[in-house]
């Protein structure tokens, strides 16, 4: 690959690594299986950058989200034991410095992560391209490869059922 279109690829995919990383961990549960499907997405999205015709701005970033939900749904087929997603332990956020305020803090950080987990996948990964990576109804309808009408179906489905479950 020439540089140039080394250096296009990288202004494309890099800034939307953390949302990549994001979608993977929230579908497979795990932390390291995430980080295994973002490098083959990447790696699979370097092989097939010639085919990429968008920008640099939103079309980069759902392009890449699909080739991770694609490879996420792949690897996951070869796998029937994956490890369960543990918020708590996965989590980047600090706890507040009050121990009562930490505690309920992480008691509701570890029910929306059951809940999430409780979802079908098809519900889940719309509200973590919705709610945590806050991409339009177009373009998880671009990433899932169902129609806005779909997606809006879905997110409304899941928000119901994460407040069925947290409530």
């Amino acid at each position: 690959m020439e540089s140039s279109a080394l250096a296009r690829f990288e202004a494309v995919v890099l800034p939307h690594l953390d949302a990549a990383y994001t979608l993977a961990r929230y579908l497979t549960r795990n932390a390291h299986d995430a980080e295994d499907v973002v490098q083959d997405a990447c790696l699979r999205a370097l092989k097939y950058f010639e085919t990429f015709r968008g920008g640099e701005g939103t079309s980069g970033r759902a392009w890449l989200l699909t080739i991770v939900r694609n490879t996420a749904y792949s690897s996951r087929r070869g796998q029937r034991d994956a490890t369960e997603f543990d918020e708590t332990q996965h989590s980047d956020a600090v706890a507040e410095e009050h121990p009562e305020a930490a505690l309920l803090q992480t008691d509701a950080r570890e029910a929306l992560g059951r809940a999430l987990d409780r979802l079908a996948p098809e519900f889940r990964e719309v509200i973590v391209l919705r709610e945590l990576e806050g991409l339009s109804y177009k373009e998880i309808g671009d990433v899932t490869g169902v129609p806005v009408g779909t997606v809006m179906s879905r997110l409304s489905r899941a928000r119901a059922r994460l407040q069925e479950a947290l409530t």
